[in-house]
């Protein structure tokens, strides 16, 4: 079966989903998009996606083309049409098409809004049990990185540094600390057990899953602490993971090749996935 996709009011072959060549998201990357997870058919954490969404479009002065409820639904229904029972609903609103290329706001021109699923294991991911490898870039990124840009370029190289390194993520640094990942938040356990991530900021984007992971460690008071940390910092530190709604919580085992604690993934990352998957289910919608 052909997988079915959003565009602009209607529902499509992935086939035939297609935008104008004059569409701003692809010109100038004036967008913003969201990915929320789905276990067993239902949405993860959607409203704190959809939350962030409407943040972002705002700090760019970009109307949704759709009411939020109405976005939703249209996820709902995509997840149902493409059979989806785990993976992940792509949504992209970009400035929309005008009829030439100019860097100014166009007027009268209707956003676009796209979205499609991809199928994947989060919870049954082989990593999830070995945990993975990070190197480290230069974070080369423009200085809203609070705003879920389409703009990507930086990522992209970040990542693709990853894969040639046969790593699993690239830690990004500025100023001798971690900002973040290439498409994840930064955690470590200190040797005293507290649980560090960098403070929410222009510096890094407020993950969904790194949202819910402090909240979910704090109800069962845990010590957290936000703040930046270095790569020093971290291979000292007995623990460090990563989150994002495409791993949920997974361990980090080396940073560079040198091992992060037993080089194995630890206690408090494996409970802490735990926890999170148990509060996905409850809240899926």
């Amino acid at each position: 079966m052909e997988k079915i996709a959003y565009v602009n009011g209607s529902f499509v072959p992935l086939s035939e989903a297609k935008v104008s060549v004059l569409d701003r998201g692809f010109l100038f990357a004036d967008g913003i998009y969201e990915v929320a997870a789905v276990l067993d058919g239902k949405l993860i954490d959607n409203a704190s996606h959809l939350a962030r969404l409407e943040r972002s479009v705002g700090e760019i002065r970009l109307e949704l083309p759709e009411t939020i409820a109405r976005i939703q639904e249209i996820q709902k229904e995509l997840v149902a049409r493409n059979e989806l029972v785990n993976g992940m609903v792509y949504l992209e609103v970009t400035r929309g098409a005008d009829t030439g290329r100019d860097f100014a706001f166009p007027k009268g021109v209707r956003p676009t809004l796209v979205m499609f699923t991809s199928e994947k294991d989060i919870v049954g991911a082989p990593s999830a049990k070995t945990g993975i490898n990070v190197i480290t870039v230069p974070d080369i990124r423009w200085e809203r990185r609070d705003i879920k840009s389409v703009a990507l370029l930086a990522q992209v190289l970040a990542k693709q540094a990853a894969a040639e390194a046969g790593a699993g993520e690239a830690w990004m640094i500025q100023d001798g600390k971690v900002t973040e990942g290439g498409s994840s938040s930064a955690f470590i356990l200190t040797q005293d057990d507290v649980i560090v991530t960098r403070q929410n900021g222009s510096e890094i984007l407020p993950g969904c899953t790194r949202k819910a992971v402090v909240a979910l460690a704090e109800e069962r008071q845990l010590r957290v602490e936000e703040r930046a940390f270095s790569i020093e910092e971290a291979l000292a530190a007995k623990e460090a993971f990563i989150t994002s709604a495409s791993v949920f919580v997974q361990a980090v085992v080396a940073i560079d090749g040198k091992k992060v604690g037993n080089g194995k993934p630890g206690p408090m990352a494996d409970r802490l996935r735990e926890i999170y998957v148990e509060f996905a289910k409850a809240t899926a919608v």
